[in-house]
């Protein structure tokens, strides 16, 4: 017993409608993410993956656990292990004892680690000023302060921490 339903849809791909801001915001983060990988392999940077950012960032600004880490990525302990083990192998991480407990351990940076964030840093920086060159530097500084007031004021005046959209 079927329906038959004639759907007709008629998108319009010329509209003078905006582009919602979550779309936008969506490819400018893959747009800087894919050419911040780019500059990285460029510059020698050839075993570094897009979720390696997010524990880097994570551990840069203090000690986290296997645990702690793979709640803000959303994923298993044992898929965060996994990749903890990738990163520690490519001498990026260093996984240390923790005093208040034998099972826990410390994930922190490695000097190459701090070396890679640097390096990421420098690129973000070249990629903003290329989006300089196109809308100016004062629009880009504009946009910077407006998107952390709203991310701040979602957030009870503090900045989320980055997490993967996956």
């Amino acid at each position: 017993m079927g329906v038959d339903v004639d759907v007709d849809v008629d998108v319009d791909v010329e509209s003078d409608d905006p582009v919602p801001l979550a779309r936008l915001l969506a490819m400018a983060y893959r747009a800087m993410i894919d050419g911040l990988h780019e500059r990285l392999r460029a510059a020698g940077w050839h075993d570094v993956r897009p979720p390696y950012g997010f524990v880097l960032l994570a551990a840069r600004d203090a000690p986290s656990t296997t645990g702690e880490l793979a709640a803000l990525m959303g994923i298993t302990k044992q898929a965060t292990s996994k990749l903890l083990d990738q990163m520690a192998a490519a001498r990026l991480i260093r996984r240390n004892d923790n005093e208040a407990d034998g099972r826990v351990k410390n994930i922190t940076l490695a000097p190459r680690g701090r070396r890679l964030l640097a390096a990421v840093e420098r690129i973000y920086a070249e990629l903003e000023g290329e989006w300089a060159g196109v809308v100016g530097s004062t629009s880009v500084d504009a946009m910077r302060t407006d998107l952390t007031r709203v991310l701040r004021r979602q957030n009870d005046g503090a900045l989320p921490p980055i997490r993967p959209t996956w």
